[in-house]
């Protein structure tokens, strides 16, 4: 009966679609989808009425009552750091979509020529004349920029993207009766996909996860009956247009291997499966019409379960010039055979690697929890929650659960060889959307991790150091004539360089991006207190960056005011070519400040190196003007627009996820004087300008985007300015506007195309909301924590448990009528020499304060 339905409810709504939605706006279509969605989620689940047997009790789980068809808007993911999968839930056959972290196309791998984007090293004299030429000529500007910086830039060489890696089909060769009962569930306490139908009078169970300390996926299935129907597993690459035809052979009677390369030529990939049928047999059969392709096939059993693993040849350690940059590493097929034959799989069953799986899972997310006070609607699946929400109204629940659903796709993305990309590990196509690429999309992606006290960050500080810092020395000497430290403009395979495409320097113009990282650096510092990974990775992290800016920095010879600034500079991603981009002096500025904090934690000896910082931070250009409409300049030339409503929001890093306007400090950052006007701004001068220029940018959706990302940095930085009406507008639009019923961040409404970055914004957006303890200048400023800064009125009740704050603190909150009932901050047990003075606020008015000491612990009651 459901299928039948859905099918013809399908045909119906494609109908619709081609015929009628075509000629409508787009306002329009949305509401009409809206309403055929609805008509066709009523008819479906008609025969169910409460979420699935075994779904979490708390709410905290995404269910449905039919399979997923749209990649991007239906199918659940599962990963583990190191794989991936999509699940639409099927029932005679389930299509699990793969991803392995490291399949790419481009670099050498692809293209012999390719060199990161770097001019040859014959070029650098040439490119110093240039350079020089070109800020000459920004300077002498009447305005102050330039139409092109085309000299400098190289053209884009196999840059490659992020590929799926086919398809895994797991059939069972069940009748044709119809189906009933049918769920399919994401069950985020565990980090387990399953599904659940009834049919002939058995009920059949799929379960499917990606653990971690595996490495390794698993998919089970059972059946109440005295024994599964046969069932049997192949490999196609047939819904992945470009991927050359794969070698599918049996290593046994139980193990298909599957060895392919994402493009000819290209990254070699191998995929290992191996079934287990407890009571039946399995056999592995060559495929008569196709020698290069065979099968898996159970049959008599009552249960079974196949156990996958796959790899690349890529390896990150050879992103060096002793390794020409070549990425290239071995075979991953013995790699791959020791994991499916490790102790642990082989001789585990199949309880005790779940069981082994959740643990893990749970031992990552369980050390911090929120509540906004929600009550969970067991009756009502997620894809009608998402159909029925509005702007504004929103729903404490389904905002709960976005939040835990970002928290989950970070440790089921973060925890590999790479960090989590712009999908996070889960790309559907051969070349996914904009590469899916690692550059500085991924600095959204962990913006919250710190704060929820989730532990996934290692692969993010390997990956700055193992392919941005090798080849960006080489960038920095070519390109810049700069010897000192590295820069990147881009990512995978050490693209380090500036792309020329076109006039590209309004994104492609960003040697800043490593500043911006440099954050994530600082904050994992400043908030754990790791002191011996900070000398040993994120020390020489940060000094690498500021080493380079330290020299890039030059003086503004436009107004002569005496202050160093960037030059050329784009503010990502507007067009105008200009100098002391607001953007990239608050970076900097915060850059240099993070180098006096940490030194001494250092152990660095290099003073020289420190004076330099503290003298050229005096001297440069804060980024912070007021203009002539009351806004804060994005550009030191007094240019912005009151109608500019670009998607990025670039002059006001400072606010968040930045400080420099957040924590905005008259005594360091003001006092400068140009042509007789005082640029000696008090801190709610500066906000306040901050507040119009976010007002004027509109809603994030702007001729050029309409994109999730866009606006759940809108909704933290009105958090950040304490209006809670518009943090709640502008967070509840995100899910309304760009949500698909799978949760995922759409680019646009109704698209087919995923971007994680708003996934990942949006807990870092709402927790904004309810606690701010925003860095400060230097550790002599007290450290200001804001109890419920912007809490909407929809969460009056709710609480945060195991809340990190910097300097060690880890906090435990509770309000009621929204207003706090208790707040307790325990001090990590060594923060020596690490010493803070805090403040705690609410509404405007200090509550309490302490100084942290190792161990302490300081409990207010309101």
């Amino acid at each position: 009966m459901i299928t039948t339905i859905q099918a013809l409810v399908s045909s119906l709504w494609a109908y619709f679609l081609s015929v009628f939605f075509g000629v409508l706006p787009s306002s329009m279509q949305l509401l009409m989808r809206r309403i055929v969605h609805a008509l066709t989620v009523t008819t479906v689940i008609s025969v169910v009425s409460s979420a699935p047997p075994g779904f979490p009790a708390s709410g905290n789980g995404l269910w449905y009552t039919s399979p997923g068809t749209i990649w991007a808007q239906e199918l659940l993911p599962i990963g583990n750091g190191y794989l991936a999968a999509m699940l639409p839930g099927g029932i005679q056959q389930e299509s699990t979509q793969l991803n392995l972290e490291s399949l790419w196309s481009g670099g050498l791998f692809q293209d012999p020529s390719y060199n990161g984007g770097n001019s040859p090293a014959s070029d650098q004299e040439q490119l110093a004349q240039d350079m020089q030429s070109i800020r000459q000529q920004i300077f002498a500007s009447p305005n102050g920029t330039i139409n092109n910086i085309e000299e400098i830039m190289s053209p884009i060489v196999a840059y490659g993207g992020y590929g799926g890696a086919g398809y895994l089909l797991a059939t069972l060769n069940t009748s044709s009766s119809t189906p009933s009962s049918y769920y399919r569930w994401l069950d985020l306490d565990e980090a387990v996909q399953r599904t659940l139908w009834t049919q002939d009078g058995e009920t059949y169970t799929r379960e499917s996860f990606c653990s971690h300390p595996l490495q390794a996926c698993v998919q089970y299935q059972n059946t109440t009956g005295s024994s599964l129907p046969s069932l049997t597993y192949a490999y196609s690459v047939a819904a992945e247009a470009g991927i050359p035809t794969p070698n599918v052979t049996c290593m046994d009677n139980a193990t298909l291997s599957i060895r392919n390369y994402i493009s000819s030529p290209g990254m070699l990939y191998e995929i290992i499966a191996r079934v287990e049928a407890p009571g039946g047999t399995s056999s592995c059969t060559v495929v008569s019409s196709n020698p290069t392709n065979a099968t898996l096939t159970v049959t008599g059993a009552k249960e079974a379960y196949i156990t996958w693993v796959g790899g690349t040849d890529y390896d990150i350690s050879a992103g060096t010039a002793a390794s020409n940059f070549s990425f290239q590493g071995p075979d991953p097929h013995s790699a791959l055979v020791s994991i499916l034959s490790s102790d642990n799989l082989q001789s585990s069953s199949y309880e005790t690697l779940l069981a082994q799986h959740i643990a893990d899972y749970q031992s990552i997310m369980s050390p911090f929890s929120l509540s906004l006070g929600q009550t969970a609607d067991l009756s009502t699946p997620t894809d009608q929650l998402v159909a029925s929400y509005q702007t504004y109204v929103g729903d404490p629940y389904l905002e709960w659960l976005t939040f835990n659903f970002g928290r989950y796709l970070l440790a089921g993305s973060a925890r590999g060889i790479l960090p989590a990309n712009l999908q996070g590990k889960w790309g559907q196509l051969t070349e996914n959307a904009w590469g899916a690429d690692s550059n500085i999309n991924i600095q959204m992606n962990y913006w919250f991790a710190e704060m929820t006290n989730l532990n996934v960050t290692q692969s993010l500080w390997n990956y700055f150091e193992d392919t941005w810092a090798p080849r960006g020395a080489e960038t920095a000497q070519i390109l810049y004539n700069i010897s000192q430290g590295w820069v990147t403009h881009d990512e995978i395979f050490g693209y380090t360089g500036m792309k020329l495409d076109g006039n590209s320097a309004q994104w492609a113009d960003y040697p800043e991006s490593n500043a911006w990282m440099m954050i994530h650096v600082w904050d994992h510092f400043d908030y754990t207190g790791d002191v011996a990974w900070w000398k040993a990775q994120g020390w020489p992290l940060l000094k690498g960056v500021a080493s380079f800016h330290l020299e890039k920095l030059i003086e503004d010879l436009h107004y002569n005011d005496g202050t160093l600034v960037t030059a050329p500079c784009n503010s990502p991603e507007q067009a105008p070519i200009t100098f002391g981009c607001a953007h990239a002096q608050q970076l900097i500025w915060q850059l240099f400040n993070a180098i006096e904090k940490g030194y001494a934690a250092a152990g660095d000896d290099d003073t020289e190196f420190l004076d330099s910082i503290q003298e050229k931070r005096q001297s440069m250009d804060k980024g912070l003007r007021i203009g002539w409409w009351g806004q804060l300049q994005e550009w030191k030339v007094d240019m912005d627009q009151p109608n500019d409503t670009h998607r990025h929001l670039s002059h006001l890093i400072g606010l968040y996820p930045g400080y420099a306007i957040a924590s905005y400090d008259q005594a360091i950052q003001g006092g400068l004087t140009v042509n007789g006007t005082s640029l000696n701004y008090t801190k709610q001068q500066v906000l306040d300008a901050a507040g119009i220029s976010l007002l004027h940018r509109g809603n994030g959706t702007g001729p050029d985007a309409d994109s999730g990302w866009e606006k759940v940095w809108r909704a933290a930085c009105w958090a950040q300015l304490g209006n809670a009406t518009e943090f709640y507008k502008e967070l509840t639009y995100t899910i309304d506007e760009n949500w698909g019923s799978n949760l995922f961040d759409l680019y646009y409404p109704n698209s087919t195309t995923f971007q994680i970055d708003a996934n990942f914004g949006f807990p870092a957006a709402l927790l904004n909301s309810i606690l701010q303890a925003p860095d400060v200048a230097s550790y002599d400023i007290p450290l200001q924590v804001n109890l419920l800064p912007a809490l909407p009125s929809a969460w009056p009740s709710g609480s945060i448990t195991g809340a990190r704050i910097r300097g060690g603190i880890t906090l435990d909150l509770e309000w009621s009528n929204s207003k706090p009932t208790s707040a307790k901050f325990t001090v990590d047990s060594d923060v020596s020499g690490r010493e803070r003075n805090v403040v705690v606020n609410f509404g405007g008015q200090t509550v309490g304060s302490f100084a942290t000491s190792s161990g302490l612990t300081k409990t207010l009651t309101f």
